[in-house]
């Protein structure tokens, strides 16, 4: 099984304690290698009041928590049973496991947040062998050759016209072969 995203929905303004409720609950049962990341989707705003600048975090999905991780029955129930939970978007009830996001989904609110569906750190290395999945180059496969952690950028050499070219792609672009 691979881990997959999904959606939990929460009561409305409680998102920032079952985030937690649920990182520690992972970590206290030993479900790391289930449940891997909780998200609560959010963009940044500039709001200007009496001419000054200030940043503020608003919801994209008030009352919802992205959760990534392998559907399994004790995972399930961790998540389910979590204080503050009202159960998960996509399942039918009556004891159904709920079904995934889509790639693309994820994709479009992990950017949204300068995030990425893969943990370039710990799942991306240098020499890898990708597929690039979208953008220009898709369909196309190459090797990593750098990894920018600061810009969240990777430099994929591709082989182009019978030349390897390097080619620079955001880490939800690849895929890894």
């Amino acid at each position: 099984m691979e881990k997959q995203w999904y959606v939990v929905n929460t009561y409305s303004g409680h998102e920032e304690s079952v985030k937690e409720k649920l990182e520690m609950r992972t970590e206290s049962m030993g479900m790391q290698d289930h449940i891997f990341r909780v998200i609560i989707p959010e963009t940044t705003e500039i709001e200007v009041k009496d001419g000054v600048k200030k940043e503020k975090k608003k919801k994209m999905f008030p009352g919802y928590v992205l959760v990534e991780m392998i559907m399994s029955d004790e995972a399930w129930y961790i998540v389910r049973n979590t204080p503050g939970v009202t159960g998960f978007i996509g399942s039918s009830g009556k004891g159904a496991k709920p079904t995934p996001l889509l790639p693309q989904e994820i994709d479009r609110v992990l950017v949204n947040m300068g995030m990425s569906r893969m943990d370039i750190e710990s799942e991306l290395a240098e020499n890898d062998k990708v597929s690039i999945v979208d953008g220009p180059f898709k369909g196309m496969e190459g090797t990593i050759s750098t990894i920018d952690l600061e810009n969240n950028r990777l430099v994929v050499l591709i082989d182009l016209f019978g030349q390897e070219t390097s080619v620079e792609v955001e880490p939800f672009q690849v895929s890894k072969l």
